[in-house]
């Protein structure tokens, strides 16, 4: 899906620059962008993140069961 987003033109050729020395593309510098601000709020990036993030939620709300030495009785 495309968007536009504008720029200034100050921060057009920066981040062209950065792409440049990073031997990369605009839409990598983009994507990283995204994903980091996607983290940064707790945001699932993709499918195995909502999974990891969706077991961890699981595990918390359910505590393991242990046993007390307290509560057995003697043989």
């Amino acid at each position: 899906m495309r968007k536009l987003i504008a720029f200034d033109d100050d921060t057009l050729d920066k981040l062209t620059q950065l792409a440049r020395d990073r031997m990369g593309t605009f839409q990598e510098l983009a994507d990283e962008a995204f994903a980091d601000l996607l983290k940064k709020h707790g945001i699932p990036i993709d499918l195995k993140d909502a999974l990891r993030k969706s077991a961890g939620i699981s595990k918390a709300a359910t505590p393991k069961k242990t046993r007390s030495k307290a509560g057995k009785t003697p043989p």
